[in-house]
């Protein structure tokens, strides 16, 4: 039997950990009591103005804002930066204001030719896997879905905090349609799903060790094939999927595009690089510039 890996830990990093979940989702517990356009509105503006530039979060994202946009002045990469932890509090909260969101995209408008590759796919019995990065709220768009009577499942990493890992993996299958862990195990759950034609989430805009190097807003960086693999071994759809943040904060534009043609791994994973990259080229304050996705030393 495998370890609680809360229990493979030393004693003072648990209480670390226990200690910083004890506060965030305090703080979580605390917002979720305020109307809904107030808790999104405070939870965005308290990650972008305290927690993120006291965690190291705002001069991380400009680091790698200055990467992409060398010539940008530095209050206006500030402000990106800024910009982006907003949209990474509105996300947190919202995605644990399950019955809300469900709510307020029930019948959502959902556009984009994809969205009628996904019906067609459905009522064939042919698996679909939906490709998104950590831009706008792709819940919002999964909610959505959901909402439409679509099952949508999806894989994802642990997070390193394991107490915050075990509420947070809640509000995901809060959503609706099964979730798996990567791993021996969730990955076979995945799969048996996706062989049974159903729908599956991938995400797949963060550095992966040894994956092979394509072009990610013109710099090279690792991405891993696994979805374009996948999408070919069981004759999947492979559909890029947004939600994005519209100006009032609070709305979505719920977007499936066309589906990625089937050809080669590497040729189909570049296609999603370039469908991301258009769309963070576009709205780069929706984009979660935290995570180090450029790393030369590993190139």
């Amino acid at each position: 039997m495998a370890k609680n890996p809360k229990q493979t830990l030393p004693l003072g990093k648990r209480a670390v950990l226990f200690a910083t979940n004890a506060v965030v989702y305090g703080l979580i517990r605390l917002a979720l009591m305020l109307p809904y356009a107030v808790r999104v509105r405070c939870v965005g503006a308290f990650i972008s103005g305290v927690l993120g530039p006291v965690a190291g979060f705002r001069s991380r994202a400009m680091q790698h804002i200055a990467h992409i946009y060398p010539d940008m002045s530095q209050s206006d990469r500030k402000s990106l930066a800024s910009a982006c932890l907003n949209n990474f509090g509105r996300t947190l909260i919202e995605n644990y204001s399950t019955k809300d969101m469900l709510s307020r995209m029930h019948d959502h408008e959902i556009t984009g030719p994809g969205f009628q590759a996904l019906k067609e796919a459905r009522d064939a019995g042919r698996p679909v896997i939906l490709v998104t990065g950590h831009f706008g709220n792709y819940e919002a768009t999964r909610a959505a879905l959901v909402s439409q009577g679509f099952a949508i499942g999806g894989l994802y990493r642990d997070m390193s905090n394991p107490y915050f890992n075990a509420h947070y993996v809640k509000t995901m299958e809060a959503f609706g349609g099964p979730v798996f862990p990567q791993g021996r195990k969730g990955t076979a759950g995945f799969v048996r799903h996706l062989k049974a034609g159903g729908q599956l989430v991938l995400l797949f805009d963060q550095h992966v060790f040894h994956a092979p190097v394509m072009d990610f807003l013109s710099e090279p960086a690792r991405t891993a094939t696994s979805a374009a693999d996948l999408a070919l071994r069981f004759d999947a759809a492979l559909i890029p999927f947004y939600g994005i943040r519209q100006d009032d904060g609070l709305g979505f534009e719920t977007t499936l595009e066309a589906p990625i043609p089937h050809s080669d791994a590497l040729t189909m994973t570049q296609a999603m690089n370039d469908s991301i990259s258009a769309r963070i080229r576009t709205n780069p304050e929706q984009w979660f510039w935290v995570p180090r996705r450029w790393r030369p030393d590993q190139i």
